[in-house]
C-alpha cells in the first residue's frame, strides 16, 4: 500500500512540474523566439512583433484545443479549485495563446501579397476545422502538418524568391506574374539563421502541445 501511495505521490509530482513550469516556459520560450529574425547584413538580432491577424488566427487555434480536449476550460478554471491553482491554469492559457500567435508570426511571410496569401490559407484551415469532428491526436497531427508546410514554403522554397542573387523561384515569378508589381512579392531578407530558429521555435512548440496532449490522455 505505501509503494502504491508513493508512485502516485511521484506521479502527481510530475504531472505538476509539466503543468505548471515545463509548459509555460516553453510556451514563453515559444513567444519570445517566435518574433526573432537575424539581419542578413550585420547579423544583428531584430524582434518582430506579432502582427493582429496572428491574435485572431490564435483565438481560433484556442477554439479548436477546446474542441479537440486539448485545453479542458472546466477543469481548468473552476470554482471548486484553490485559487493559485486558478491562477496558475490562467497564466497557462495566457501563455498558451501568445505562443500560438508567434508560431504564426514566425511561418508567416513578413509583408506583401505573400504575407496575406500564407494568412488567409491559415484562416481558412482554422475556420472550417472548427466544424470538423477533432480528438486530440488527430488535431496534433493536423497541426504539425499545417506548421510544417508553412516552415517549408516560407524558408525553403519561398527563400529563393526573396534571395537578392535571384534564384530559380524569382526567375520562374517574374516570367508568370510580370503583370505583378515588384512589390507586392518584395519582403525583408534575413539571414539563414532565422530558418533555424524557426524551426527550433516550431519544434518546440509542437513539443508543447504535445505534452498536453499525454497529460490530456493521463486524465482519460
Amino acid at each position: 500500500m505505501s509503494k502504491e501511495l508513493t508512485i502516485a505521490s511521484y506521479k502527481l509530482r510530475n504531472v505538476s512540474l509539466v503543468k505548471y513550469l515545463l509548459l509555460p516556459f516553453i510556451f514563453l520560450s515559444v513567444a519570445l523566439l517566435g518574433g526573432l529574425r537575424v539581419n542578413d547584413g550585420n547579423h544583428a538580432f531584430a524582434f518582430m512583433p506579432p502582427p493582429l491577424f496572428t491574435l485572431v488566427l490564435s483565438v481560433l487555434l484556442l477554439l479548436l484545443f477546446v474542441r479537440g480536449g486539448l485545453v479542458e476550460l472546466r477543469s481548468l478554471i473552476s470554482v471548486e479549485n484553490p485559487p493559485l491553482t486558478n491562477i496558475a491554469h490562467v497564466w497557462l492559457l495566457i501563455t498558451i495563446f501568445f505562443a500560438g500567435a508567434q508560431a504564426f508570426n514566425s511561418v508567416l511571410p513578413e509583408h506583401g501579397l505573400l504575407h496575406w496569401l500564407f494568412s488567409f490559407f491559415f484562416l481558412w484551415t482554422l475556420w472550417n476545422n472548427q466544424f470538423s469532428s477533432f480528438d486530440a491526436r488527430r488535431l496534433l497531427r493536423s497541426l504539425a502538418v499545417l506548421f510544417g508546410t508553412a516552415f517549408v514554403l516560407k524558408y525553403m522554397l519561398l527563400a529563393s524568391l526573396y534571395s537578392q542573387d535571384g534564384g530559380w523561384l524569382k526567375r520562374v515569378a517574374g516570367a508568370l506574374l510580370s503583370g505583378v508589381t515588384l512589390g507586392t512579392l518584395d519582403a525583408p531578407v534575413f539571414a539563414p539563421a532565422t530558418g533555424y530558429i524557426s524551426f527550433f521555435t516550431i519544434g518546440l512548440y509542437i513539443a508543447g502541445l504535445v505534452l498536453m496532449g499525454f497529460d490530456h490522455q493521463r486524465a482519460d
